[in-house]
């Protein structure tokens, strides 16, 4: 119906700032948009996939309909090691938050899960990070709190027993 229109190479830098003011605006949608329009320019561009993997999981949560698979890939697009443990482990933390947000029956179970698994990415982040940046152990102690203060717990399994009748 439309096409859409295409920036400039040289428009990238200012399109990225863009991107990130409107992630702080709150205006994730927005914020996505425009790093698609970056990476169809520089499909590479891993200042564009990182915007783009925050703005969809910003989304998490919030009644949008946000693939978690989407941010998963744009995930598998990042080179470094460090960024991809460390990102996935932002994936897992916002969908464990979105979970106690829903509040559903089980949701402080999956919340958990989902924490843990973050933590185990933050871990691994930890590995590869460079001098002076503890970004991935602020993670991990930010889980480890939402884990205490929320008192969640592992899903047990239980034991249904069936009448035979």
């Amino acid at each position: 119906m439309f096409e859409l229109k295409r920036l400039s190479d040289e428009a990238i830098p200012a399109a990225l700032e863009k991107a990130l003011r409107y992630r702080l605006l709150n205006q994730p949608a927005v914020a996505e948009s425009i790093c698609h329009d970056v990476l169809k320019i520089d499909p590479e561009n891993q200042q564009a996939l990182v915007v783009l993997l925050l703005a969809l999981t910003d989304r998490f949560g919030k009644g949008y309909t946000v693939g978690i698979l989407q941010a998963e890939e744009v995930v598998s697009r990042l080179r470094d090691a460090y960024e991809r443990a460390y990102y996935a482990g932002v994936i897992c933390e916002r969908r464990a938050k979105a979970q106690l947000h829903y509040g559903y029956p089980g949701a402080g179970h999956d919340a958990y899960e989902l924490l843990f698994e973050a933590m185990n990415w933050y871990e691994q982040a930890e590995r590869f990070r460079q001098p002076n940046n503890d970004d991935a152990l602020l993670r991990w102690n930010t889980c480890a709190r939402l884990i205490r203060s929320n008192q969640l717990t592992r899903r047990t399994e239980e034991r249904v027993e069936l009448p035979l009748e």
